[in-house]
């Protein structure tokens, strides 16, 4: 796959897996652990030593905890890049990421990878790469692909875990439109929905595409039951 060369501005799809295909997330703990890093990662400044004061002092991790260790000992942050959505699955992830400052999504991506590998291959005890290789990106180049990419990270990735083939219309849409709303957490899908305010997320232009949550939940259903797919997911890495 060509390189992608990151412009401040513009918008990317980003995503890996684990090698050979191997689960990266072997816990909920592993997903905090890595939600925590999109967090404490996405920084100009260092991040580790607040990590392992942040576990030390707090145990087991949630949104909450973050936001008032944060408000209680962070230091003023100055972001990498915007994290817009981001969804995590047993052996890989995706990410819609705008570049927001110069070689941002580079840099994040390298802290994110190497520290959450370093954190896994210690817990797990184990050695080498986790991730297949460097991470994949492709630019989203218009309004109406990044909604569908909101749709796929958010709604249609998870619903995999109910039909694997959700790529074309579901066969059940209203039992998974119910999956994704009650019972995965691990996707952006609820800050979209206006029912959980994630620190992690600042949805830029991905705010302003859905006027309310309402217009949002509907575009999600409608892509669901196999409607608004037409060309919109082509080069989009949709794996």
């Amino acid at each position: 796959m060509k390189r992608v060369r990151f412009e401040k501005g513009k918008i990317y799809h980003v995503y890996n897996r684990g090698v050979e295909k191997r689960s990266i997330f072997l816990s909920e703990g592993d997903r905090w652990r890595f939600l925590q890093g999109l967090y404490l990662f996405n920084d100009e400044t260092g991040s580790a030593n607040l990590l392992y004061r942040l576990e030390q002092e707090k145990g087991k991790m949630h949104f909450g905890i973050l936001r008032e260790y944060m408000a209680r000992h962070g230091a003023k942050r100055k972001p990498l890049v915007r994290i817009m959505a981001d969804c995590l699955k047993s052996n890989h992830f995706h990410m819609a990421i705008e570049e927001t400052t110069e070689n941002g999504i580079s840099r994040f991506m390298q802290k994110l990878g190497t520290g959450y590998t370093k954190y896994f291959n210690t817990k797990y005890e184990r050695v080498g790469p986790l991730f297949q290789g460097p991470f994949k990106a492709v630019e989203v180049k218009s309004d109406e692909q990044l909604m569908y990419l909101l749709a796929y990270i958010n709604a249609i990735n998870p619903g995999q875990e109910l039909e694997p083939e959700l790529k074309s219309a579901a066969q059940n849409p209203e039992e998974i439109l119910s999956f994704i709303e009650d019972h995965f957490l691990w996707s952006t899908h609820l800050e979209y929905l206006g029912k959980r305010d994630s620190i992690i997320v600042d949805k830029g232009i991905a705010g302003e595409l859905f006027s309310s949550p309402v217009r949002y939940r509907k575009f999600i259903a409608d892509i669901i039951r196999g409607k608004q797919r037409s060309g919109l997911q082509d080069n989009l890495l949709l794996d």
